[in-house]
């Protein structure tokens, strides 16, 4: 009986080494690779109204513009060298685009670089004479804060300009009248206005150094645009009396009509009509009296109607 026992339990031995060394040879071999089915990924729809409706970027058209690399004093003839061509969106009024154009120019004041050429910087002549037309005249004056609307007059401003006569042997009566109406002030001290084209004029460079010193200190001269017709009687009358200065409002937009050309000679023989002929009355002589006599005065109050005059008696 043991025998047996011992035979059964020598075959489930036997049984059990076998299934554990196949088990053992099964495991210490590579598993087989698995060939992955490829997933199809789904197809994406595109909705071809939706492309319409995305912003497209803007193509920015640069024009070229050509300036200076380098500063050019004046009378200097331009080089090839001394030009180079920027890209700009906007090209500034009266600038060039071919370099060609300008090589061998001569130049009629200091140029800094960086400097857009124009026309008018192959012009000769000062800021004030670029600032006025053939028909017109620069004529300056002497001001003080009362004359010039209490310092606040810029250049560019349009302004009256009044008279008063005192009484004296030669003036038997005061009066305060418009001499010229609707000037154009072109400079106030250092400050210079823009030129016939509205671009913007500076002092000459060799100049600035002598002006910066006198800068805090309140202009003394303003320099007008006279019509040359009116040059005489402008002249008189800031020698026969006192000149007051009345600014007029931005409003009547009389800078940008004389930007944009209009003629000046309807406006001079307007003023010709209007005003009253002061050089009479500046130069009128009364009769003068007695030595130790008081001349009579004449009664009433004189009312000026253009060029007419008469009294009313209060």
């Amino acid at each position: 009986m043991n025998s047996r026992v011992t035979m059964v339990l020598a075959g489930v031995l036997l049984l059990g080494a076998g299934i554990a060394g196949y088990w053992g040879l099964t495991l210490s071999q590579p598993a087989p690779e698995v060939e992955a089915s490829p997933v199809s990924a789904p197809e994406a729809t595109v909705d071809l109204s939706s492309l319409s409706r995305i912003p497209q970027t803007e193509v920015v058209e640069r024009v070229p513009v050509v300036m200076l690399a380098r500063a050019v004093p004046a009378m200097a003839q331009i080089s090839a060298e001394d030009l180079l061509v920027e890209t700009l969106r906007v090209a500034p009024p009266g600038s060039f685009s071919d370099p060609g154009e300008l090589v061998g120019r001569i130049v009629w004041r200091d140029l800094p670089a960086g400097t857009v050429l124009n026309a008018g910087s192959f012009e000769s002549g000062g800021p004030l004479a670029r600032m006025i037309r053939p028909e017109e005249r620069a004529l300056a004056i002497q001001v003080d804060e009362v004359i010039s609307a209490g310092g606040h007059i810029q250049p560019g401003d349009y302004v009256d300009v009044l008279l008063f006569l005192r009484e004296d042997e030669r003036n038997t009566d005061r009066t305060v009248q418009v001499v010229v109406p609707a000037l154009r002030v072109l400079s106030l001290g250092n400050a210079l206005g823009a030129d016939r084209t509205g671009e913007p004029l500076t002092v000459p460079p060799d100049e600035q150094e002598g002006r910066a010193s006198r800068r805090a200190e309140q202009p003394r001269t303003a320099v007008l645009a006279l019509p040359e017709a009116l040059l005489t009687r402008f002249m008189l009358a800031s020698e026969v009396g006192k000149l007051r200065l009345a600014v007029r409002s931005i409003d009547e937009k009389r800078l940008a009509q004389y930007q944009s050309g209009k003629a000046l000679e309807d406006r001079v023989d307007e003023l010709n009509r209007q005003l009253f002929q002061f050089e009479k009355l500046a130069l009128r002589q009364s009769a003068r009296p007695q030595p130790g006599l008081v001349p009579a005065r004449p009664a009433g109050i004189p009312v000026y109607h253009g060029s007419d005059v008469s009294r009313q008696h209060p």
